[in-house]
């Protein structure tokens, strides 16, 4: 698309709005795929240091109780983080739902603007071979006696 028939310049003008679009909603998606990542790997560190606690086997009650609230909040985080990974995951489907359609709707133009070179090129050649057959004819028509 660097040089851009006249014909062609309001719809190269839409290729590239819709390609910036694209651009943006891809970058977007990569965003919330790389904070969805994140969340899913707390959650899993998380949920790997409550199944990793265990508890001394000789304690205090006081260290007892410690790490019991330390296992309660670490619960709660669990549950918060799950429910942030469950959100962020109905983001990224949006948001990758958005660039499919983003890059449906560049594929288009970029189709149309494809087809219309192609149907001038055709023309061009067209024009080509008529003006070569009229040349070819006005060659043969000298050489006759």
């Amino acid at each position: 698309m660097s040089r851009v028939h006249r014909e062609d310049r309001g719809l190269a003008a839409v290729a590239r709005v819709r390609e910036v679009r694209e651009t943006d909603s891809r970058i977007g998606l990569q965003q919330v795929l790389a904070e969805e990542a994140a969340l899913h790997a707390r959650l899993a560190g998380l949920e790997s240091a409550i199944a990793g606690s265990a508890l001394p086997d000789v304690a205090t009650p006081a260290a007892l109780l410690a790490a019991r609230t330390g296992l309660a909040h670490t619960g709660i985080l669990v549950g918060e983080t799950r429910a942030r990974a469950a959100t962020a995951e109905i983001v990224t489907t949006d948001a990758r739902a958005r660039w499919g359609t983003d890059r449906a709707r560049l594929a288009a133009v970029e189709h149309l603007l494809a087809r219309r070179a192609a149907r001038r090129r055709t023309e061009d050649e067209r024009r080509a071979a008529r003006d070569a057959d009229d040349l070819a004819a006005q060659r043969w028509l000298r050489g006759r006696p």
